[in-house]
């Protein structure tokens, strides 16, 4: 919650032109702050086992051939289409 709305939901109201040195912490305290919040989520994590990233690969291997195939047949039709289309033409 940003310092301003703070003062106003307890009754002050914010100076203006009045910078508090404490608003802002020094860069090294930011980092600092950023990695224990870091460390806490990857805590969080609920990381995959072998076998399963092994499965998950696998899928991922299995698929890109598919894909690679239809593409190559696709590619092969589109190019007998066009070389049968140009030699009737010519």
């Amino acid at each position: 919650m940003p310092e301003n709305e703070k003062l106003e939901q307890n009754g002050a109201k914010p100076e203006k032109g009045k910078k508090d040195s404490k608003s802002k912490p020094g860069v090294f305290a930011r980092i600092g702050k950023w990695l224990r919040e870091m460390k806490a989520e990857l805590k969080k994590v609920q990381w995959p086992t072998r076998k399963q990233t092994f499965n998950n690969t696998v899928v991922v291997i299995v698929c890109c051939i598919v894909v690679g195939v239809c593409i190559g047949v696709f590619d092969w039709l589109a190019q007998s289409v066009i070389g049968a289309l140009l030699d009737l033409f010519q």
